[in-house]
This record gives structure tokens, C-alpha cells and sequence, in this order.
């Protein structure tokens, strides 16, 4: 098979993952609203969104032909995905797309975020930066890199400011 079939592949596989993780999110977002919760920072959303496909898109239309790829950064690009999937199956049904907050509930503090504070956005900013780099897609990385750390600056701020009230609940430093 060549490399750039072999792209194709990965580049489809990437794309259908997203979508199953919409799906997912949607549905979590929808019980968490159902019980109580509210979303914070609604506006940078769209935005999200919009960097994310663009990124994936940018990816393929640039996509080199005949395509190489380096594999070393195949392996790391699929650590970050180990980190992520580590995050959703961690967060269970509070894990969305969206900042969902069902007040009361206490944070967690298991799994990744024993480690890390953010460690969901960890590894997206690193498959933005990896995956392109599996194509040779430099200027793709950077670019992207670039506009995620923007738009995760905004959206941490969001975050940590409506996290905060749950912070004061009992519990907030348990398992959940």
C-alpha cells in the first residue's frame, strides 16, 4: 500500500472518530443539561468547531502526493489519542465538547487529572500539532498550533472562572 493511500486512511479514520465523538459529546451534553447543567462560554464554541474542521480539512487539501509519512510521529500522534480517549473514558458522561457544568457535582480528580489540570487539552493541542507533522504539513502545525493556543487561552479562562463555585462544594477534592 502506498503512502499516500496509507494518508487517506488515516486522514478517514481521524474524521470518523471526530464525528463519533460529536455524537458522543451531544448526547452527554443533553443528560447534563436534563439533570442541571448549565454551559458556560457558549461563544467560543463556534469557534472550536470551526478550527477543528478547518484543521482536518487543511490537512487533506495539502496533503502531499505522493505522501510520507514518519511514522515516529504516527506513534506519538496516537499517544495523544491514548491521553484523550484516557480523559473521555475518565470523565464518563460528563465528558462533552462544550464546558458543562452541573453544579454540585464534584470535580474529578482521578485518571488523567490526577496529573494534569487540563489534560484533555493537552493532548488536542499536540494531535493539532502532530498529525500535520505525520504529513510533513509544517506550516499546517504551526498555523493551527497557533490559533488553538489562542482559543484555549479564552476558553481555560472560561473554564476556570465557572468551575470555580463547584470548587467550594464538598466533595470537590473526591473522585468523582
Amino acid at each position: 500500500m502506498n503512502g499516500t493511500v496509507l494518508a487517506w486512511i488515516i486522514l478517514a479514520l481521524v474524521g470518523i472518530q471526530r464525528l463519533g465523538e460529536l455524537s458522543l459529546a451531544r448526547r452527554n451534553t443533553k443528560a447534563l443539561v436534563a439533570r442541571g447543567a448549565v454551559e458556560i462560554g457558549a461563544k467560543h464554541y463556534p469557534l472550536i468547531v470551526l478550527l477543528h474542521a478547518t484543521w482536518l480539512l487543511a490537512i487533506i487539501l495539502l496533503l502531499p502526493d505522493p505522501a510520507i509519512i514518519n511514522w515516529a510521529l504516527l506513534v506519538l500522534f496516537l499517544v495523544f489519542q491514548g491521553l484523550r480517549w484516557w480523559v473521555v473514558a475518565t470523565l464518563g458522561p460528563y465528558w462533552t465538547t462544550r464546558i458543562i457544568s452541573l453544579p454540585g457535582a464534584p470535580l474529578v480528580r482521578r485518571g488523567p487529572y490526577r496529573f494534569f489540570r487540563h489534560p484533555n487539552y493537552m493532548a488536542v493541542a499536540g494531535e493539532i500539532a502532530v498529525l500535520p507533522l505525520v504529513f510533513g504539513e509544517i506550516r499546517v502545525a504551526i498555523g493551527f498550533s497557533l490559533a488553538n493556543a489562542a482559543l484555549l487561552a479564552w476558553r481555560i479562562r472560561q473554564e476556570e472562572t465557572g468551575l470555580t463555585p463547584r470548587r467550594a462544594y464538598p466533595g470537590s477534592d473526591g473522585l468523582a
